[in-house]
């Protein structure tokens, strides 16, 4: 795929052009160590690093011009500078046009919220497909473009506009009509404009609480960010909306589409919701009432899966032209996301559960529903990313003290902080917990694992939260791969517990 710089100019919008010429530009880059030969080369001003400062490096590696805000301290002869207010802005638009608009050819639906999305969007493309709609997906955990799910290549939720274009792209010309996509708030926020070029015909939101303070300065702005998606869909479009979270009326008051609402203690207004009946660590039985009560199994544990299944199910309609109802005999058949709830198993005599929860609220909902179904202790392990939102650190430790007999605190992702602070900061939460007897401090995320399942007996439950499905632990160094459902497999194992044993 190629165009001449000329066709994208408008995209671009450029205040100042030097060079002249009107070369083939056949790839668009904002990573210098990607760029190859007729590459347009983007200097985004990012959070930790400026891209100004490898103008020159890019060029070197055979960019054709150069889309920069600042000012250059040297400009090259045969190279094409754009002057621009807003870089990032013009990669998303200049991204919407290299690729052909994609998104205005396929149904997409962006799905948002603090806690739930990966899952949401899995469903909605199950949903989709087993219903015979040709769909792609982009997810923090996986990826498609029509075909069957891989995991997403990337460590970023929603990836920056070059990725989402060509996906988009690639799932038109593999024959998808539909799309569903992870939006994150840092992927609407117009800060970063990643997603501001995608036409959404459907929105859906899980919940909003509090994350990613460090980024949207408030969590007036968080809200703010995450509604740029109810905002921008059409009349004829659909927001599905978790009427049990208070910041539903704030965005149904923001959108021009019409609004399908769902929930567990919402009735009024709610195009579906559920009672749930029996609940265990496998899944949950429910009644569903929309036009007519159906009852179905939600093959996931804990409420808020029974909510994520509402929600997609309803997304998945809104984006078919269905009624909801006729999707509802596929949610037993559904799979979940990998390191979402993920049980390990190797024959030992207390529960093992994986878990991507990383955030106060996904602790709230997740562990009191774990502590129900276990007789002995609660023995979890996880961290708080580096670099990232510290207000959140103490409440975690908070949320997890209250239900956790042991804490084992460890690395997320420590980035460039010191280790032991992000550790201790968490530590401050955790109220009524004595260091050495139950609470533990070890960054080594393998050792506090084999910690974690080394005190473990008959009747407990370890949980591993924060990782997931995550390949990796990002250091100061860089990304040290990662597995974290082979590491608790080790800790077993060093136990004398083998997955033979479990069969």
């Amino acid at each position: 795929m190629s165009l001449v710089l000329s066709s994208l100019l408008d995209a671009i919008k450029p205040e100042e052009v030097r060079g002249g010429g009107d070369p083939r530009v056949r790839l668009l880059a904002y990573d210098s160590r990607d760029v190859e030969s007729g590459a347009l080369f983007f200097a985004l001003p990012g959070l930790h690093t400026d891209g100004h400062r490898f103008v020159e490096d890019a060029l070197g590696r055979g960019a054709v011009a150069v889309v920069h805000e600042r000012e250059l301290p040297s400009y090259r002869e045969g190279v094409v500078y754009l002057r621009v207010k807003n870089a990032r802005r013009a990669l998303s638009a200049a991204s919407a046009v290299f690729y052909g608009h994609p998104s205005q050819d396929l149904e997409v639906t962006g799905v948002t919220g603090t806690d739930g999305k990966s899952s949401t969007t899995y469903f909605i493309y199950q949903l989709l497909r087993a219903s015979g709609v040709k769909v792609g997906c982009i997810s923090t955990a996986l990826f498609s473009t029509g075909g069957e799910p891989e995991p997403n290549p990337l460590r970023q939720s929603t990836p920056e506009a070059p990725f989402v274009h060509g996906a988009l792209a690639r799932m038109r010309e593999a024959g998808c009509t539909h799309a569903v996509v992870e939006a994150t708030s840092h992927g609407l926020s117009p800060r970063t404009a990643r997603l501001e070029d995608v036409r959404f015909t459907v929105g859906v939101l899980t919940n909003i609480t509090h994350e990613h303070m460090e980024f949207h300065g408030s969590f007036e702005q968080y809200r703010e960010d995450k509604g740029r998606l109810f905002r921008g869909l059409p009349e004829g479009g659909k927001a599905v909306l978790n009427l049990d979270d208070p910041s539903s009326g704030f965005l149904a008051e923001r959108t021009r589409a019409g609004v399908w609402g769902y929930g567990l203690g919402t009735r009024e207004g709610a195009r579906l919701w559920a009672e749930v009946r029996e609940e265990s660590l496998a899944g949950s039985r429910c009644l569903v009432h929309g036009r007519e009560t159906l009852e179905v199994w939600v093959p996931f544990p804990g409420r808020f899966n029974v909510e994520n299944v509402l929600a997609a199910v309803l997304g998945a309609a809104a984006a078919a032209g269905k009624e909801p109802e006729g999707f509802l005999s596929h949610v037993p058949h559904l799979e979940g996301v990998p390191g979402r709830m993920e049980r390990v198993e190797a024959g030992q005599p207390f529960l093992v559960l994986v878990d991507y929860a990383h955030t106060p609220g996904a602790f709230e909902k997740l562990l009191p529903f774990v502590r129900r179904f276990v007789e002995g202790r609660l023995i979890v392990v996880f961290g708080s990313a580096g670099e990232r939102d510290r207000t959140k650190r103490p409440m975690q430790g908070r949320v997890a003290s209250r239900w956790a007999e042991v804490v084992v605190l460890t690395d997320e992702d420590p980035r460039g902080e010191d280790r032991m602070a992000i550790l201790r900061e968490i530590a401050a939460g955790c109220e009524g917990l004595v260091e050495g007897e139950s609470l533990f401090m070890v960054p080594d995320r393998r050792e506090a694992i084999g910690l974690a399942v080394g005190m473990a007996r008959e009747g407990d439950a370890v949980l591993c939260l924060g990782k997931g499905h995550e390949r990796s632990i990002v250091t100061a160094e860089g990304p040290v791969a990662w597995d974290e459902v082979g590491a608790v497999r080790e800790a077993l194992a060093a136990r004398g517990w083998r997955e033979e044993q479990g069969l």
